[in-house]
C-alpha cells in the first residue's frame, strides 16, 4: 500500500510538471523563498496552491479541470507557481519539505481548506484567494482569480 501512495504522488507531481508532449516543465516550485525571489526579480505575483495529493478528491478534480487545461497554460508566464502538498502519507515528503509545507499551512491556510489557490505579492502578502472546488467541476472562479492579477 505504501508503494501505491508513492506511485500516486509521483504521478500527481509529474502531472503538474509535464506539458502535453510529456516534457518536464519547471514552473512549479516547492520552495517559498525561491518563489519570492523569482517573483520579485520578474515583477510577478505568486500563485500558491495547497493540495492534499493523496487524499483530497476536490484537489484531484481541480488539477484535471484547471491546472491541466489548455486555458491554464496561457498564464504560466504571468505568475510564479508554488505547490504546497500536505499528504496524509508522511513518506511522500522529505522531513525538510514537510516542515516547510506545514509552516506555510500554518501561516497561509489557517482554516486548512483544500484545495486553496492564493495569489501573493512578491513579499508574501496574500492578495486574494479561492478556496475549495465544487463537484460541479467549474473552474470559472479560479480563472477569474488569475485574470485579476496577471
Amino acid at each position: 500500500m505504501k508503494y501505491l501512495h508513492i506511485l500516486f504522488l509521483l504521478t500527481f507531481t509529474l502531472g503538474f510538471s509535464q506539458n502535453e508532449n510529456g516534457k518536464q516543465e519547471d514552473f512549479w516550485l516547492q520552495d517559498f523563498d525561491k518563489a519570492k525571489q523569482l517573483a520579485k526579480k520578474n515583477d510577478k505575483s505568486i500563485l500558491m496552491y495547497f493540495t492534499g495529493s493523496d487524499w483530497c478528491s476536490p484537489c484531484m478534480m481541480l488539477k484535471e479541470d484547471f491546472f491541466s487545461s489548455k486555458k491554464f497554460k496561457k498564464y504560466k508566464d504571468s505568475y510564479v507557481f508554488l505547490i504546497v502538498d500536505i499528504p496524509r502519507n508522511k513518506d511522500l515528503l522529505t522531513e525538510t519539505q514537510k516542515t516547510k509545507n506545514y509552516k506555510l499551512l500554518k501561516e497561509y491556510n489557517i482554516n486548512k481548506v483544500f484545495p486553496l489557490v492564493s495569489i501573493l505579492s512578491a513579499k508574501g502578502k496574500t492578495l486574494d484567494q479561492v478556496s475549495g472546488y465544487s463537484p460541479l467541476r467549474d473552474p470559472k472562479y479560479h480563472f477569474e482569480l488569475l485574470e485579476k492579477f496577471k
